[in-house]
């Protein structure tokens, strides 16, 4: 704000600060870089070297940061809590997240590396809500809140959790806020395999621009981002902000230290190096990451999106459809699978090593080995030996929580999905049937029921229940590859090929995992 009346300006000097200094005590970020998601296939590359960097430049900024490599839900709240007891009224808070994020609910939650994500439910309980982090931080007395998000990525949970939205939803955060996503409203990108983003290249380069404020800064990383990308990217930005702020502050001598939410690291240097160097420490029981390669050149334009839905936003499901089960035939008689790949053995390939050092599976066991009847703990590990390929210990786990409670829809949906990857067409598709009579349109066991239907050879039936899901939840890649598949062996050669090109447009791993599950 400027003084118009010049004789005004002692008394007011003496008031109130003519602007905000926010002076290095006032400027507290914590920056999470997410790569080693035990669902992904391999470490994502750019969130640990991103998170490096934006944490020595905002210390050099005159941030008090913290930064978390690899965190668990556990690590996240201890990071989360560290944050808010900092924070002091009229301060400066900063978040910075590099990993997967989902959207549920019309809310984007930020994942740990520790999430079982099967259903929608799951999300809400292992993921953080970014709109009650930044309220939460409000609530502190923050006065400026900035979230930047570079969490945009196609998530290793679609195949399993088949209801949600891609990419992230619009934040209703409180007034002071700016929040910076690194793609558009619901969409999604891809890692260059660069050692960083392309957001934070743009990011970075923004930043260290003097005489800028925040929101100019932000302003100018959406337009290199959407240059560079050849408006293949287009980061999304929200700012309720109220007072000006730049990220380097207009005079500052001091430059506190970065450290680690479990352990300080030393000291940055006074200046930007022309390749920031990575926090000596890590957070605890987690390898040091590879040394950062040189940037990665632009990504390649992706390939053209090809919608089959109205619009990209997610489609309410309509209103029930009447009599699916009645629509369709009874189970059919024991068919010789139509697909020329054997079923998948049970537990082939599985490192039982590996799955016997788990530290999810150990905390499982435990449970389990304290209260034989944990539901709960009994359904999670079932889930956890499907998502690594134990399929028959799955199913031992499924079966002993539908001992517990035969009722159990999401149960007897993951065991009909893992007896049909291992080839029990006749028990999956006797579970999918329990699912949907006990819960009619449960897009997730439409689904499964069309994968037994098209292995069994049963195509009109697999049809049937793919058109189904895809009435309730349009961009379910999945059923669309499925029903495409089916399309073909029923005759509709050119139809079945549009609905593949589609799925493969939306995802373009979907043939492999459908190769995983015995069908090519």
């Amino acid at each position: 704000m400027k003084i118009r009346f010049l004789l005004l300006l002692p008394l007011m000097l003496s008031i109130v600060p003519a602007a905000p200094s926010f002076a290095a005590g006032d400027r507290f970020a914590l920056v999470i870089g997410n790569a080693k998601y035990p669902d992904a296939e391999a470490p994502l590359k750019e969130p640990l070297n991103d998170a490096r960097d934006v944490a020595d430049e905002l210390k050099r900024d005159g941030f008090t940061v913290e930064v978390g490599e690899n965190l668990t839900g556990d690590g996240m709240r201890r990071a989360f809590d560290k944050l808010y007891g900092k924070i002091k009224p009229g301060s400066v808070a900063l978040i910075f997240f590099s990993g997967f994020g989902i959207q549920s609910a019309r809310q984007s939650y930020l994942i740990p590396v520790d999430a079982q994500i099967w259903t929608e439910s799951d999300v809400r309980r292992d993921g953080f809500s970014l709109e009650t982090v930044l309220g939460e931080i409000n609530t502190r007395g923050a006065g400026v809140k900035i979230a930047l998000i570079d969490a945009s990525r196609r998530n290793p949970f679609e195949r399993r959790f088949r209801s949600y939205s891609a990419g992230l939803a619009p934040v209703i955060a409180p007034n002071g806020t700016l929040v910076m996503y690194s793609a558009a409203l619901a969409s999604v990108i891809s890692d260059t395999g660069g050692s960083h983003s392309l957001f934070v290249q743009e990011l970075l380069k923004e930043i260290r621009v003097p005489d800028l404020m925040a929101e100019e800064t932000l302003n100018r990383t959406k337009m290199g981002v959407t240059r560079a990308s050849r408006n293949e990217q287009v980061p999304w930005l929200s700012s309720s902000l109220a007072e000006d702020f730049s990220f380097i502050p207009g005079a500052s001598s001091s430059r506190p230290t970065a450290t680690n939410v479990t352990a300080p690291t030393t000291p940055a240097p006074p200046a930007p190096p022309p390749a920031s160097p990575a926090p000596p420490t890590i957070v605890a029981n987690n390898p040091p990451a590879p040394p950062p390669a040189p940037p990665a050149p632009p990504p390649p334009p992706k390939p053209p999106e090809v919608s089959v839905a109205p619009s990209p936003a997610p489609a309410p499901p309509p209103a029930p459809r009447p009599q699916i089960e009645a629509a369709l035939p009874p189970p059919p008689p024991p068919v010789k699978p139509a697909d020329p790949a054997p079923s998948v053995p049970p537990d082939a390939g599985v490192n039982q090593a590996a799955l016997a050092d788990d530290p999810t599976i150990k905390s499982l066991t435990a449970k389990i080995a304290s209260n034989p009847d944990d539901v709960n703990a009994l359904y999670r590990r079932g889930q956890v030996y499907a998502s690594k390929g134990a399929y028959s210990l799955a199913i031992k786990d499924f079966d002993d929580t539908l001992r517990i409670n035969a009722k159990d829809v999401e149960a007897l949906n993951n065991r009909c999905w893992t007896r049909t990857v291992v080839g029990d067409l006749q028990g999956a598709l006797k579970d999918c049937n329990e699912a949907l009579r006990l819960r009619p349109n449960f897009v997730d066991a439409l689904d499964s029921r069309g994968l037994v239907n098209l292995k069994s050879g049963a195509v009109k039936n697999a049809i049937a229940d793919f058109d189904a899901a895809l009435k309730i939840n349009p961009r379910l890649t999945s059923s669309l590859y499925g029903r495409g598949v089916a399309k073909q062996r029923n005759g509709s050669a050119s139809e079945g090929a549009l609905d593949i090109a589609n799925a493969k447009a939306m995802d373009p791993n979907i043939a492999q995992e459908f190769a995983s599950y015995g069908v090519r």
